[in-house]
């Protein structure tokens, strides 16, 4: 795969169009804060403030209406509910919200393809995760939500989300007081971690496009169409050699590899945020972007340098291999196992290490800030040095 077949296909590992659609909107009190803040509308006190953050599932609905419709397994839906809390609820635990939330639902359907128990699992597998997410101290209210029947605009069904909460500015978290001498620690997206039911490939909810289509067979192509634009050039069209149920090195077959439920690090974050608040000098989630998303939300002037990234998951090594991406586009577009990454010193990167296994979450140092005539991430892997710029 090449930029030029990833653009084919309608999407932008760097959403430049929304970038500069938004440009000229009020980038809200902090804007070196990974989500936008706002000051307290509802209750007027100038100690709260108050966060609203949208996002979803994305393309991955339809490789879980895909699996649903091959195998009957209708457990794909509820990790598609998981994938629409996740991106929203770790994005705002970037900032230091730990909530209580309030989560609304809005779920479009192509209704002669997506029958009403595919709904109810999306809908009960929502609080059912709320529910687990109450066991470690977070707690999310649904507050309802939007499911229409809009067949005319989505081929199968789109799931998305908004999160909402009202927090004290003392706890926030930006990248205001990152500094030269940081250190970057990274947290697997991979593995299994104490509070997940099974092995998790680390694929989080980006990049499903580009993996969708270069891993999985042409043959789908014509077995559901309604699963691809009937735009797109046939040559960026389901290009991979892969069955959804053929098997991995892991215990995972293909389709659950690509499916599985993007790892909160709520438990994490919420232990990270209790114990060592003051030294933490940003946190990323890893999404939109890859290893490059943190340049949107550096200081001026400063350098990132990702030296010691963790292990790249099998995952990852399978899409590579299977699209032929350059190493420089793959850090770019997917999270190479690691979705998560913390800016403190040295000393509290060990504690903040430590506190990761206790989850069974592997962490390390992967880098480090450094001053810099502008804004630059330098990856340095075993695979090529890459640079990317603001």
């Amino acid at each position: 795969m090449d930029s030029g077949r990833y653009s084919q296909r309608g999407v932008s590992a760097q959403k430049e169009d929304v970038h500069k659609a938004v440009a000229k909107l009020d980038k809200g009190l902090f804007p070196a804060a990974f989500c936008k803040i706002y000051p307290d509308y509802w209750g007027g006190d100038d100690a709260w403030c108050n966060l609203m953050h949208a996002d979803g599932a994305g393309t991955k609905s339809i490789l879980a209406y895909m699996y649903w419709k091959e195998t009957g397994d209708m457990s794909v839906w509820e990790g598609i509910a998981i994938d629409s809390i996740v991106m929203n609820i770790d994005d705002m635990l970037c900032v230091g919200a730990t909530g209580p939330f309030t989560y609304s639902s809005t779920i479009g359907r192509n209704k002669n393809l997506i029958p009403g128990e595919v709904i109810g699992a999306l809908i009960n597998g929502t609080q059912s995760y709320f529910d687990r997410l109450k066991q470690y101290g977070i707690d999310v209210r649904l507050m309802g939500g939007e499911t229409a029947d809009v067949g005319d605009v989505v081929r199968t069904v789109i799931v998305d989300g908004t999160m909402a909460c009202r927090m004290r500015r003392d706890k926030l978290v930006t990248t205001d007081n990152m500094q030269p001498g940081d250190v970057v620690v990274s947290f697997a997206s991979y593995g299994q971690a104490t509070y997940e039911d099974a092995y998790n490939s680390g694929m989080g909810s980006n990049g499903l496009t580009s993996a969708r289509h270069e891993m999985l067979k042409h043959d789908y192509a014509r077995i559901y169409p309604e699963s691809v634009d009937p735009n797109l050039p046939k040559a960026v069209v389901y290009n991979g050699k892969f069955a959804l149920t053929d098997p991995t090195e892991t215990r995972l077959d293909v389709g659950k590899m690509l499916l599985s439920p993007t790892r909160t690090y709520a438990p994490l974050v919420l232990r990270m945020l209790n114990e060592h608040f003051d030294k933490i000098h940003g946190i990323i989630h890893c999404s939109g972007g890859g290893q490059s998303k943190c340049i949107h939300y550096l200081p001026s002037n400063l350098k990132v340098v990702k030296n010691n990234l963790l292990p790249i998951p099998p995952l990852f090594k399978m899409i590579q291999e299977s699209a032929g991406t350059g190493w420089k586009e793959m850090y770019q577009v997917f999270n190479m196992g690691q979705r998560l990454e913390v800016f403190t010193d040295k000393d509290t990167a060990a504690s903040l290490i430590a506190l990761a296994a206790s989850f069974n979450i592997q962490a390390q140092v992967s880098g480090y800030v450094e001053q810099a005539a502008q804004k630059e991430v330098e990856i340095i892997s075993p695979h090529g040095s890459f640079s990317y710029f603001s």
